[in-house]
């Protein structure tokens, strides 16, 4: 039997309708991430668990206990948000506190369980410190530390990383992961950034216009997206027509289909200006540019109708961008424009955008990923 079970959850605001018959479970211990667009329901989903937002139809249960017509403070549900809202007169102890002080716990009770959170989140040191003493990083483990102090049954999280810069934000993520999987805790995320909903998630939920679109494990959101929609939002697919489709592959995509390729499924071979490759052979060429590959093709899914050898195709190199260990190319052929993801320093460094920026891309039918309508 499910953890938690969300069944039919519909919320409207005005005439806009912002859930649409959502259903969602998770087991006890299992990390979800809503992930999706501003606007898509998100935030709004996990108000309506915590009982801040009354829903227009549905039931929430938690641990076989219906908890639809509870009021917020008796679910057993703990919300951070991106906004710390943490007491600014208070210091970090009676922050994590205040919430076992409201029912009325005693004062040595609450300074063991406060003691045993700041080890856990790593500000034993700041325990006397008050909120414009810290940095954002140390606000949000005081506002995570102060929701897990009455010991909720499910943690939810409202994009808590958005206001922190980029190397803090990616350090406190696996914190949070690392925190969650030691506690054995139920916690279901919410962000838009695609990487972080990767990084930390047993499950991602993709929404989109107040409904889940997609939902599976990391692996299986990035290296299988059904709709276009997905395909899009979870990395930087290269997103083709039905006519697009035919004028990369020839004749053999199906018709009608849309699909997708991966960026780093793709493979470049430098040539010559009259077309004659830089390297010996197509062989010596995939081994010596080996994409930055995170799976092999469309794992799970119907084949691409494409056929089964690779196919090969002239094109330009028209813009690089470095991207820490990956170089990111823009390349133009058969009339379209593909991103192309290589690792660096696999010898196409000096593979620049100009009059010597001739390839040869070289794609494996199993990694044309055919799509689904949206909304199908």
């Amino acid at each position: 039997m499910s953890y938690l079970k969300l069944t039919g959850i519909t919320k409207k605001f005005g005439g806009t309708l912002v859930l649409n018959q959502v259903d969602l479970t998770a087991s006890k211990g299992e990390m979800i991430t809503l992930l999706g667009p501003s606007g898509c329901g998100k935030s709004t989903l996990l108000r309506c668990i915590s009982g801040l937002t009354d829903l227009e139809a549905g039931s929430i249960a938690l641990d076989e206990r219906e908890l639809t017509s509870l009021a917020p403070r008796e679910r057993e549900v703990g919300m951070v948000f991106q906004s710390y809202a943490l007491f600014p007169n208070l210091n970090v102890m009676d922050n994590i506190g205040y919430g076992l002080k409201m029912k009325g716990i005693k004062k040595e009770v609450i300074r063991g369980r406060v003691d045993e959170l700041l080890k856990l989140v790593d500000l034993t040191d700041k325990s006397h410190a008050y909120p414009h003493e810290l940095s954002g990083g140390q606000q949000q483990r005081v506002a995570l530390a102060r929701s897990l102090a009455v010991q909720p049954k499910l943690m939810l999280l409202d994009e808590p990383l958005s206001a922190l810069d980029a190397k803090i934000r990616k350090n406190l993520r696996m914190e949070i992961r690392q925190l969650q999987q030691k506690m054995g805790m139920t916690m279901i995320f919410v962000t838009h950034d695609q990487e972080e909903a990767l990084m930390i998630s047993d499950r991602i939920c993709v929404m989109n216009q107040g409904r889940i679109v997609q939902e599976g494990s990391p692996e299986q959101i990035y290296t299988a997206p059904r709709s276009e929609f997905v395909a899009r939002f979870i990395g930087n697919y290269n997103v083709l027509g039905p006519e697009e489709a035919v004028k990369l592959s020839g004749l053999g995509a199906k018709s009608g289909v849309s699909y997708a390729i991966r960026p780093e499924s793709i493979t470049l071979i430098p040539v010559d200006r009259d077309g004659n490759p830089l390297i010996e052979s197509r062989e010596t060429a995939a081994a010596a540019i080996a994409p930055a590959s995170l799976g092999q093709g469309a794992s799970g899914r119907s084949g691409s109708g494409m056929g089964n050898a690779p196919f090969t195709l002239p094109g330009k190199v028209v813009s690089l961008v470095m991207l820490g260990n990956i170089l990111r190319y823009e390349v133009e052929a058969a009339g379209l424009s593909l991103t192309v993801d290589c690792l660096a320093g696999q010898g196409l460094g000096a593979l620049r955008p100009g009059e010597q920026s001739n390839v040869i891309l070289s794609i494996n039918p199993a990694d044309c990923i055919p799509l689904e309508k949206d909304g199908a």
